[in-house]
C-alpha cells in the first residue's frame, strides 16, 4: 500500500443462485452481505483493449469504461490492489513501472498447478447446460458496418482479427501502485505477495476471457480465492442470430445467471460508487432484470449423451436418416504427446470422418471389427489447451450405434470421451470447424480433460 493510504472495507451484496429442491431445474436468487477488507482485495481488469474486431463490442465497452475507471479509482483509494490484464499487449508495457512491478513480484511457493493456462471448466459446471451458442465467435455487428470497420482497422495498421495493442486509454494505470500482467503465474505471484484473499473481476468478455483466462474467474475460484464478478462492468460476445436467439443483453443476463449458479457470486458498481448500477443505453428492454432460463427451443447444435451403447438422440431426430455431425472439446496435456502420435479410436458400423481444430485426419488402420483409429497431424494439436474434435457420421439406418465412446489415445495415455457432446443434423462441411480457437468458441458442457 502506498504511504499515507488507508484501507477500509468494501461492503458488498454478493448475488448468487441456488437450485430449488422442490423444483428441479429452477433456481432461486440469494443476496449475501459481506465486508471485504480492501487491502486484502484485488480488482483484475480483463482484456479492456483499445480496439476489438467487433464494432458493437467496442461501442458497449466504451460506454461503461468511464464508470469502470471510477470503480478502480475508488477501490485504489480505499487500499485495494489493481491489476491490469490486457492479454497479448505486454510488449507495449515493457518499460512501464506497473509491468516491472508485476514481473518483480516474488515467486509464490504455493503456485497452483496449471495456473498459467486457460481454464475451460471447473467441477461445479460439469452438469450445467451452457446457456448460449458462442461457437460463431459472438460478433453481432451489422455485416456492412463490420466490413467497413475491418477496413478502418486495416487503414490504422491493425490486424482486423486481433487489432488490440494496449489497454483502453479510458482506464487509468497508476504507475506508482498498480500492476500489469496477462500471465496467470505472474498474477498469482502478485496476489500472494500482497496477501490477497478476495478477487473482483471487471472487463470483457464474460463468456470467454473473464471466465477462462489464467487470471480469470475459474482459476481464482478453483485455487481458493473469494471471487466475484462485477456484472454491470462486463459484457458478452453473443450473436442474437445464434441459439437461444434472444437479444444481446438477454444473452448477457443468461451468462450472468450461469456464473451465479455454477462459478461465483456477482456484484454491481454502485456498491462501491453509490447511485444505481450501470445500464447500457443500447439495452432497450422494458423493466428490470428477471430470472432467466435457457430457451426450450432446439439449438442448431443440441446436447446428446454418449454413454457407450447408443447415441441418445431420439428425442430430436425422430429416426432421422442421413449425415450426423458430432463435436466436443478436449484438453490435451503437453506431456502426453512427446514423440507419441495422437489417435482417435471410434467403434461404429457407419462411415466416419474426423477433424481436429479444422484439420481432417485420416484413418490409420482398422483396429478390429468396426473399430477404426484416426491419426491427427501434429500441426493440428494445441497442447495444454482446448481442441475442437468433430465427427461426421453417415447414419444411413437412423439408429446410430456406438458400442463404446470414442477414445483419444497417445502412447500409454487414454481419454475416453464418454459424456455430453453436441450433435447437428444435415450436412455442411463448414461444421468441421469454428471461427475462433476452441477455448473461446467451445462450451463447458462438452469439455473433456484427463483427471
Amino acid at each position: 500500500m502506498a504511504q499515507g493510504a488507508s484501507a477500509d472495507e468494501l461492503n458488498l451484496k454478493l448475488r448468487s443462485q441456488t437450485s430449488r429442491p422442490d423444483s428441479p431445474g429452477s433456481f432461486a436468487r440469494l443476496i449475501r452481505d459481506e465486508a471485504w477488507a480492501a487491502d486484502e482485495t484485488a480488482l483484475i481488469v480483463c482484456d479492456v483493449w483499445d480496439l476489438h474486431h467487433c464494432l458493437n463490442a467496442v461501442r458497449r465497452l466504451e460506454e461503461f469504461a468511464p464508470r469502470m475507471n471510477d470503480v478502480l479509482k475508488n477501490a485504489r483509494r480505499r487500499g485495494a490492489t489493481i491489476i491490469h490484464s490486457p492479454s497479448d499487449c505486454m510488449s507495449a508495457y515493457e518499460e512501464h513501472p506497473a509491468r516491472k512491478r508485476a514481473v518483480a513480484a516474488p515467486a509464490a511457493k504455493n503456485a497452483p498447478r496449471d495456473v498459467a493456462f486457460w481454464c475451460s471448466r471447473i467441477p461445479s459446471e460439469e452438469q450445467a447446460v451452457y446457456p448460449i451458442d458462442q461457437s460463431d465467435g459472438g460478433e453481432d455487428d451489422d455485416p456492412t458496418e463490420h466490413a467497413e470497420w475491418a477496413q478502418k482497422l486495416k487503414s490504422l495498421g491493425r490486424n482486423p482479427g486481433m487489432p488490440w495493442k494496449t489497454q483502453s486509454k479510458l482506464i487509468e494505470i497508476d504507475a506508482e501502485r498498480d500492476f500489469i500482467s496477462d500471465q496467470g503465474d505472474e498474477v498469482w505471484n502478485v496476489l500472494e505477495s500482497r496477501r490477497i484473499k478476495n478477487v473482483i473481476l471487471v472487463g470483457v468478455h464474460l463468456n470467454m476471457c473473464v471466465l477462462g483466462r489464467p487470471f480469470g474467474l475459474r482459476q481464482m475460484v478453483r485455487n481458493g480465492k473469494r471471487v466475484a464478478v462485477m456484472r454491470d462492468m462486463t459484457d458478452c460476445m453473443y450473436n442474437p442470430r445464434r441459439w437461444p436467439r434472444v437479444d444481446h443483453f438477454t444473452g448477457n443476463d443468461l451468462m450472468v445467471a450461469h456464473v451465479e449458479r455454477f462459478v461465483c457470486p456477482t456484484i454491481t458498481s454502485d456498491q462501491l460508487l453509490g447511485g444505481e448500477p450501470f445500464r447500457s443505453k443500447f439495452d432497450q428492454r422494458a423493466g428490470t432484470e428477471t430470472d432467466l432460463e435457457v430457451a426450450n427451443s432446439r439449438p442448431d447444435w443440441f446436447p446428446i449423451s454418449v454413454v457407450g451403447a447408443q447415441l441418445l438422440v431420439a428425442q430430436w431426430t425422430d429416426q432421422y436418416r442421413g449425415p450426423l455431425w458430432m463435436r466436443c472439446v478436449a484438453r490435451l496435456p503437453k506431456d502426453w504427446l512427446g514423440q507419441n502420435r495422437l489417435l482417435l479410436r471410434v467403434e461404429t458400423s457407419s462411415p466416419v470422418r474426423v477433424w481436429l481444430n479444422g484439420q481432417e485426419s485420416k484413418s490409420s488402420a482398422a483396429a478390429g471389427l468396426n473399430l477404426v483409429s484416426y491419426q491427427f497431424p501434429a500441426a493440428a494439436i494445441v497442447t495444454d489447451d482446448a481442441n475442437l474434435l468433430v465427427l461426421r457420421i453417415e447414419n444411413p439406418e437412423g439408429v446410430l450405434q456406438l458400442p463404446a465412446a470414442p477414445v483419444l489415445v497417445s502412447g500409454m495415455h487414454e481419454l475416453p470421451l464418454k459424456g455430453r457432446w453436441q450433435v447437428r443434423l444435415g450436412d455442411d462441411n463448414s461444421w468441421s470447424n469454428i471461427p475462433l480457437p476452441a477455448k473461446f468458441g467451445g462450451s463447458t458442457d462438452i469439455f473433456f480433460e484427463p483427471k
